[in-house]
């Protein structure tokens, strides 16, 4: 006999009872800013539907294969609490797209960053040529490291490529047409 499977509901936050949750939030920092109050802490169930956005995001197929998923959905969690005052109940009722795009954007700031320490990582053992040190001292220990770095060194010689086409790109100024015309112009 099979276990019954358990259905994952299709919407993991509750969308009006997340922007419920905030309008009471919002409500009780206007009362305690009024009366000189502390501010009070975001509410328990505002902070777990953050965490389930960040999280369920980070299963989308876009971000789960990266190694460094946990700092993503710190980086998340974290955006959105900085920026949680910023959420405006007047201009929208959805806060659940809101948390998503800060999420979304957050990832891929870390993305970003991940690629950078990758980048300094490789580009440094390519100045290093540790690939021929290590070649040269014999130890099995050492082989071991040149083979796992040989057999990364077509991923690391495209990353190292790319970042650096991106950093030629944005040290080249930009023509100033307009300029240029009104001067030809005259």
């Amino acid at each position: 006999m099979e276990a019954p499977v358990k259905k994952v509901p299709r919407h993991y936050v509750d969308n009006k009872k997340f922007y419920t949750a905030i309008l009471k939030y919002k409500q009780d920092v206007k009362h305690a800013e009024e009366h000189g109050l502390e501010k009070p802490r975001i509410p328990n169930y505002v902070g777990e539907c953050l965490l389930n956005i960040a999280n369920r995001l980070s299963t989308r197929p876009n971000f789960v294969n990266y190694p460094f998923r946990e700092e993503m959905v710190s980086d998340g969690i974290e955006n959105c609490l900085q920026y949680f005052d910023n959420f405006n109940p007047e201009k929208t009722s959805n806060p659940f797209s809101y948390f998503t795009q800060i999420i979304y954007y957050a990832f891929l700031r870390r993305i970003h960053k991940e690629k950078r320490q990758l980048y300094v990582k490789y580009k440094t053992l390519q100045n290093l040529h540790v690939m021929g040190m290590l070649a040269e001292q014999g130890d099995v220990e050492d082989a071991k490291s040149v083979d796992f770095i040989s057999a990364n060194n077509e991923y690391m010689d495209n990353l190292v490529r790319s970042i650096e086409s991106k950093m030629k790109v944005k040290k080249e100024p930009k023509p100033k047409t307009i300029m240029r015309n009104f001067y030809d112009k005259e």
